[in-house]
């Protein structure tokens, strides 16, 4: 009998394990999440991979849309030629891989590119932002500290006036639980006042998951 009970917990977990994976929660996704595509979009995204062939459907709007990357725990779909969306299952429990939440990134470049994240439940009910992040770089967190240093040329300063509106990239890993921010204020600014500030920024801004959160690499 004991022996029975274990093989049905394993299987139990197995089942679960399957069920959660990055195809199976997208499939399931409500359209309120994504409003550009359809359900038989998401499933034709999925066939057409399975198949070796180009994901590629026609969406809402009568646009294209390509699923670029899908794996067991992650997706990137281009949805326009502006505009791209990434989602990622995170882990909440180091013992228990089958306990998740959804993480989707959605970019769209217009004029710079500029991301908003978000949260949701396996069965896709939204979570707060600040619990799994909480908190979002700030342009002081992209400066070197030759931006501020009292000998900053005043081109220098002039072109840190410029960069007024926080504009961020953000890019999860298919690889890792990861959460990377690019500073993409420059790409609005005028060229050379971009080109002036580029050296003193930080590439990159990277997040690691920890304990059902992201925190930043320091």
């Amino acid at each position: 009998m004991n022996r029975l009970l274990i093989t049905l917990c394993l299987l139990g977990a197995a089942l679960l394990a399957t069920a959660q994976n990055a195809r199976n929660c997208f499939l399931k996704m409500p359209d309120s999440i994504c409003p550009l595509l359809t359900e038989v979009n998401r499933a034709d995204f999925i066939d057409f991979l399975d198949s070796k062939m180009k994901a590629q459907v026609t969406n809402r709007l009568g646009g294209q849309s390509e699923m670029t990357r899908l794996t067991p725990r992650y997706i990137h779909i281009r949805m326009t030629p502006q505009s791209t969306w990434q989602m990622r299952l995170l882990p909440t429990s180091e013992r228990d891989t089958t306990r998740l939440v959804i993480c989707t990134v959605t970019t769209v470049a217009g004029p710079a590119p500029d991301s908003h994240v978000a949260f949701y439940t396996p069965d896709w009910q939204p979570l707060p932002l600040s619990r799994h992040l909480p908190a979002q770089p700030e342009l002081e967190d992209f400066l070197l500290p030759t931006a501020t240093a009292p000998d900053a040329s005043f081109a220098l300063r002039e072109a840190l006036r410029q960069a007024d509106i926080l504009l961020m990239q953000a890019d999860l890993s298919p690889d890792a639980p990861t959460l990377t921010f690019r500073l993409t204020t420059p790409s609005y600014m005028e060229r050379e006042a971009a080109d002036t500030l580029a050296p003193h920024l930080r590439p990159a801004i990277t997040y690691h998951w920890k304990k059902k959160r992201f925190v930043q690499e320091r």
